[in-house]
């Protein structure tokens, strides 16, 4: 099989970057024929707005060279992670033009919200949902605080959605959680042709000991993320449990103000993944208080790799990761008292959370390792291939193509 990989990479590394770079590494590990067309938003600082607002509804350059890559190197199926701003849904008619099955994941709600996030004034927001056009994103300068922005994000979702562009030029969605699968079958998108594949681990980290006597926080340091409900319900916690906070962000000055407070709040910063699975290994627990949907909870399954249980707000995909009781515990999201009783119940009971380690460390084996989702990803390929109507070949090949970098 060879698969034709597409990534506009985020200015910022995060969650999608790391999961398109490890599923690539997946399938070269597999033995699967991977060729990458990438492009990197760091390239938006030197353009106009306008033309980024161009190449956001459609790259003409981006459409060429796909095209052309994928004429001469007749890949049986092309799979984009990433296609915002850079690579614009152009990639979806070069696959379609040359007759090639596509693919598109979907890490975020990009698609029917012009931040991603479903997500406004400090709460889930979901105007734009169910509209013809998505004029609230425009009002509220929902994309980066801007109108102009928002406009530009509203005519992308707007100008491919009357063109039928999710309906005629892919063939199956690939999203993180069911939850996520459910909205965007609530937005319009056919059942057949979304399916939900959660994201894993390349490496195996192994589990902890959690004897660090600490619970961890790690994220974007931002309001969406909880950050509120996180320092509030510290206040409020019990046991002298201290909390490592891991990220950076726009609010890490309500972080740094909480810690000047209370000597068992640190606020660690930025760490390499491997930096921060250990010390979420060490934890007694992790917390994610996030007041927004998510679209899976990465870190999360991080926890669960290293045998860690989760504490986090009963909303969206959360509640499919954590089984309370069993894997960790769920709160009201936004109430930082059920946060605090949580936190406080949880590290009470050595025994409980003794079985609770195990219990997430089998989740994590059960369910999210490099072997159980290269299962899942063939069968996200054979099922694009069956919709598309092109047969697989027989056998795999481990030659890998070099295009990892493409000029916009």
């Amino acid at each position: 099989m060879k698969v034709l990989r597409c990534h506009t990479y985020y200015q910022v590394r995060g969650g999608e970057d790391e999961s398109f770079d490890a599923e690539v590494a997946l399938l070269e590990s597999r033995g699967v024929e991977v060729l990458c067309f990438t492009l990197r938003n760091d390239a938006i600082d030197g353009m106009s707005r306008l033309s980024v607002a161009r190449r956001t509804i459609w790259n003409h350059d981006a459409f060429r060279q796909l095209r052309d890559l994928i004429r001469r190197e007749r890949p049986n199926v092309v799979h984009c992670t990433n296609s915002f701003p850079l690579i614009s849904p152009s990639a979806c008619y070069a696959a379609r033009a040359e007759g090639v099955p596509m693919v598109q994941s979907l890490h975020n709600f990009r698609l029917l919200c012009a931040n991603a996030f479903l997500f406004r004034n400090g709460q889930v927001c979901e105007d734009c949902l169910h509209t013809a056009l998505p004029w609230p994103a425009v009002a509220h300068g929902c994309y980066r605080d801007s109108r102009s922005g928002s406009a530009a994000v509203a005519t992308l979702q707007t100008v491919h959605r009357v063109a039928g562009t999710w309906r005629r030029a892919v063939d199956l969605f690939v999203t993180p959680s069911e939850f996520a699968r459910r909205k965007l079958i609530e937005s319009g998108l056919s059942a057949d042709r979304v399916v939900a594949k959660p994201n894993f681990l390349v490496t195996d980290p192994g589990p902890g000991d959690g004897r660090g006597g600490y619970a961890a926080f790690v994220g974007r340091l931002s309001r969406e993320k909880g950050l509120s409900t996180l320092v509030d319900a510290w206040a409020k916690v019990r046991s002298d449990l201290r909390l490592k906070i891991v990220g950076n962000g726009p609010d890490r000055e309500l972080v740094s103000a909480a810690a000047a407070r209370d000597a068992r709040i640190e606020i660690v910063g930025r760490r390499t993944n491997a930096e921060t699975l250990a010390i979420i290994g060490d934890a007694s627990c992790l917390v994610m208080p996030s007041v927004c949907y998510e679209t899976f909870g990465r870190v999360i399954m991080e926890a669960f790799a290293v045998g860690t249980p989760a504490i986090a707000s009963r909303l969206g995909p959360m509640s499919e990761l954590v089984d309370e009781g069993r894997t960790g515990a769920l709160f009201e999201v936004g109430n930082a008292a059920d946060l605090a009783t949580a936190v406080d119940r949880l590290v009470s009971e050595p025994e409980g959370l003794a079985r609770m380690r195990a219990a997430a460390r089998q989740e994590f084996q059960d369910n999210y390792t490099a072997d159980r989702n290269y299962a899942l990803m063939t069968a996200v390929y054979d099922r694009a291939v069956e919709l598309a109507g092109k047969p697989l070949p027989e056998g795999m090949s481990a030659r890998r193509v070099g295009v990892r970098s493409q000029s916009s």
